[in-house]
């Protein structure tokens, strides 16, 4: 191994015990529940941490026939809060595996485009062929007059 370049046995053993452990955590996330609730706990909402609705419970003091609006507006809400925190379940529980990806390698030695740290330790994500800013030469490709057939 030359010094500078990383170790692409080791990349490779990273990634697959990574993989493996994101198996395992969309396994635990399938299997979590959240519980999302609106009207003072009257109306919940449970979710999975997919964000598979699973359950609606809807306390019978707030059925009002009358008013089936405002019972709409509160299962929207129960099931909009459990959809957040599965959401928010599985960002933090995937960003516990993942970790910061960016730091784990510096693949800037292999002097390929977008690897390579950009003003202030950026990841240069810029294109490999620079924009001109050059209009195309095609035919009708220039700037619209707003006029048929271009002129």
């Amino acid at each position: 191994m030359q010094p500078g370049i990383p170790d692409l046995r080791r990349i490779v053993l990273k990634a697959q015990q990574m993989q493996a452990e994101v198996e395992r955590t969309q396994a635990a996330l399938a299997d979590a529940e959240v519980t999302g609730h609106a009207g003072g706990g009257l109306v919940t909402a449970t979710v999975s941490g997919e964000g598979e609705l699973r359950q609606v419970r809807i306390d019978p003091s707030v059925v009002d026939p009358s008013d089936v609006e405002t019972l709409g507006d509160l299962v929207v809400a129960a099931v909009r809060d459990a959809t957040r925190q599965a959401a928010e379940l599985r960002e933090d529980a995937m960003g516990a595996v993942t970790g910061d990806l960016a730091g784990e390698f510096d693949l800037s030695a292999l002097g390929l485009p977008g690897f390579g740290p950009g003003p202030g330790g950026v990841v240069d994500a810029s294109p490999a062929v620079p924009d001109t800013g050059t209009p195309d030469d095609r035919p009708g490709a220039g700037p619209d007059t707003g006029r048929a057939g271009g002129a």
